[in-house]
């Protein structure tokens, strides 16, 4: 396996075409294409097209898509009439999910504008042009398929997963990384990306060595998580944990919990009488994390936020 030193060149152009590549295609957008869909809706209204009817659980696995995050996609598409539901002959407890004639009179709105988007780009280049393109595309597209998917396991290596404080240029890393991944994972909008970048500023421009940290989590190198502690702003003695994430590539690891674990012995260490921290409902993995720790579920409370209806959660952990 390649040192991380050596990747880091490709790295940055990976994430660096990444981000100009969402740009172009509006993935960033609740409206995909000028329509009143997300991507993520219009990837769900394509494989219902392709192999109807379908299953949830096959359009989860087919698409790499959260469970929750789906559910809330197929009760959308079925209230605006794009989506039938029909009790499967094979297993009574199954439903069947069809196109409708109105989804697929809006699948065919988004397929002629991704064809004009397309071409919009493409006509601006020479024929040699075009065919390095195209050359370059199939080369990108082969490379993607023949990689681990999304969430498979990082390749085995001999190197434990070691936690450290942060250090120059991590903040923008962890930007980039939850951006991102909120993006892919639950078509989350840019404002989560700005409340991340919030959040970050603060802790340097605040930070406290003594009672707050930042660790991250890297294996050979290469960052694959981390979690923040502060001080809670408007109550003594409590401390906020904020900003747990774990790259989908690395999870099945142990480093969610090993990062959790870290962050409240620091706090009791700190004299910290407990930690509070806000998340959302249908971030269940760290759900289980945080139960495993001791932490409680104390309220909840729907919001809009982040381009998406959610369901906001405060967990609590008092510390003896």
């Amino acid at each position: 396996m390649a040192s991380s030193s050596a990747l880091a060149p490709s790295t940055a152009a990976f994430r660096r075409f990444n981000r100009a590549y969402t740009r172009f295609l509006g993935t960033l957008n609740d409206h995909y294409l000028r329509t009143d869909y997300s991507l993520a809706e219009g990837r769900v209204m394509y494989e219902l097209a392709a192999r109807n009817p379908m299953q949830a659980k096959e359009i989860a696995e087919a698409l790499g898509l959260d469970p929750g995050y789906l559910s809330r996609i197929l009760r959308k598409l079925e209230r605006s009439g794009l989506v039938a539901r029909s009790t499967s002959t094979q297993d009574k407890r199954a439903a069947n999910l069809t196109l409708t004639a109105q989804g697929r009179e809006a699948l065919a709105t988004l397929n002629t504008r991704a064809d004009e988007q397309a071409h919009a780009l493409l006509a601006n280049l020479a024929p040699e042009e075009r065919a390095q393109f195209e050359k370059a595309l199939n080369t990108i597209e082969k490379t993607i398929r023949d990689a681990p998917a999304l969430g498979s396991p990082v390749p085995v290596s001999t190197s434990p997963v070691a936690l450290r404080t942060h250090r120059p240029g991590d903040m923008g890393a962890i930007v980039q990384m939850e951006g991102a991944g909120y993006v892919e994972q639950f078509g989350w909008n840019g404002d989560f990306e700005g409340l991340v970048a919030r959040i970050t500023a603060d802790f340097l421009d605040r930070y406290d060595p003594s009672c707050e940290r930042c660790w991250i989590a890297e294996r050979d190198g290469v960052h694959l998580g981390h979690i923040f502690l502060v001080k809670h702003p408007d109550q003594p003695g409590v401390a906020k944990l904020r900003l747990l994430y774990v790259d989908p590539v690395a999870r099945g690891l142990g480093i969610g919990q090993k990062l959790v674990n870290e962050c409240v012995q620091f706090a009791r260490s700190c004299g910290y009488k407990k930690i509070t921290l806000w998340t959302q409902s249908i971030l269940s993995s760290a759900h289980r994390l945080y139960q495993a720790a001791g932490f409680r579920l104390v309220k909840e409370e729907p919001h809009h936020s982040f381009g998406n209806d959610l369901t906001g959660q405060t967990w609590e952990l008092e510390l003896n």
